[in-house]
């Protein structure tokens, strides 16, 4: 087994979580537990109790592509592992590029709409600034696995795993996510990163055809309701941008590939409402402040009036699910299934102190890492999660105590 080193950047709620998981196995020799923040880092060190002697806190710009080098090469770290939100998706990846690193996210390089065209055709799409440095991965002999999260992630691992072993030919992968999560005392309260869930939400849905390739729709479109295992139900969900949509072809045949979410008709209006007062915007805006003009991002707002998703454990209920129904041909004949991940917020919070939400999206990294510790997966470049056999995965996230399962449809 390799001796793994991780740098992990970020201590919100999935960095938080992440710990607590990985606290648990013993394929890593250190975890150094950075945020920009140094009392997060420390607070989640040190819940760990006992457990917290592989651990380490430190404070890092994860902006600072300099500052987090010299994080990895002073701890001589030989993984970073990237908890934080898109926007600093590249400085650390091209951070760990410089240390010949391993890099994991779970969350792509940002995309950027068509100008002329936003609802038809592709600008920048999820990943492509990642995409286009694979090359000197390679050269460098180094991995960068990207998309590792749940949706990105466990849902890819579901769509390598239905072209392995449950079809010959597939007609459609579809990744869907819903819940039947609520969250007392808010009438509005988001279980994951507000600025993360503008983005993915107000930014053009991105859909692939076998033969089309990839293009847009509008936000919020092609509506249907899908029934939810385990208690949940019917939800409607609708098309929003995702990284699977741009990752899964890349590997995986399939005639067309979707992501929808199950929002509901009040989140998606609360999000509309955002867009038209601009309110989604990153741009910084000039504000009057007791000390003078200051600038602020408008989106940066919005997420300090709204409480902290991994504060909110306490007052969620209910559970939360990700997926990938699969639809094509076997032996001939029609099939159509659900692969799905389901986790309730009771066990989530009783178990590991952590809301389901955001302990769902840090398990799947922590398997991967093991998996990369212990050889079953390897490569070279930027890969998805595509890239690797589904087999070993789906087994170890059994062995963690956290199944999956698999419906007919």
């Amino acid at each position: 087994m390799r001796v793994m080193r991780v740098l992990l950047v970020g201590a919100g709620g999935v960095g938080t979580a992440i710990t607590r998981i990985a606290a648990r196995r013993p394929f890593f020799d250190r975890m150094v537990v950075a945020d920009y923040d140094p009392s997060r880092a420390e607070a989640a060190v040190s819940a760990l109790g006992a457990e917290a002697g592989r651990f380490q806190a430190e404070r890092v710009d994860a902006g600072d592509e300099a500052q987090v080098a010299a994080l990895l090469a002073k701890h001589e770290c030989d993984v970073l592992l990237n908890a934080t939100d898109p926007r600093f998706v590249m400085p650390l990846f091209r951070a760990a590029l410089g240390a010949k690193a391993t890099y994991v996210d779970m969350a792509m390089s940002l995309s950027k709409p068509h100008p002329e065209r936003p609802y038809e055709e592709c600008g920048v799409k999820l990943g492509d600034e990642q995409f286009e440095r694979a090359a000197e991965w390679e050269k460098a002999g180094a991995l960068a696995l990207v998309g590792m999260g749940v949706e990105p992630g466990l849902s890819d691992v579901f769509a390598r795993y239905a072209a392995d072993e449950l079809f010959d030919e597939i007609e459609e992968i579809g990744v869907r996510d819903g819940a039947n999560l609520t969250v007392e005392g808010y009438d509005f309260a988001p279980s994951f990163s507000i600025w993360t869930t503008i983005e993915e939400c107000l930014n053009p849905p991105v859909v692939y055809e076998a033969g089309r390739g990839w293009f847009t729709t509008e936000p919020f479109s092609e509506p249907e309701v899908f029934d939810f295992p385990e208690g949940i139900g019917p939800v409607e969900c609708v098309n929003v941008e995702h990284e699977e949509v741009l990752l899964v072809p890349r590997w995986v045949n399939a005639r067309r590939v979707t992501f929808k979410y199950g929002l509901g008709q009040e989140f998606i209006d609360t999000l509309k409402t955002l867009h038209l007062l601009g309110l989604d915007r990153t741009e910084p805006v000039t504000v009057p402040s007791a000390r003078g003009p200051v600038q602020v991002s408008p989106r940066d707002v919005v997420a300090a009036c709204l409480p902290d998703p991994a504060t909110l454990g306490e007052r969620m209920h209910g559970k939360t699910c990700a997926g990938t129904w699969v639809r094509g041909t076997k032996d001939g004949a029609p099939r159509e299934v659900y692969l799905y991940h389901v986790v309730d917020n009771q066990w989530s919070m009783a178990e590991y102190g952590c809301q389901a939400v955001v302990w769902q999206t840090a398990i799947n990294p922590v398997v991967a890492l093991e998996l990369l510790a212990t050889g079953e997966w390897s490569g070279t470049g930027v890969l998805g999660p595509e890239a690797f056999p589904a087999r070993p995965f789906l087994d170890l996230l059994n062995a963690y105590g956290s199944p999956w399962g698999m419906r007919e449809q």
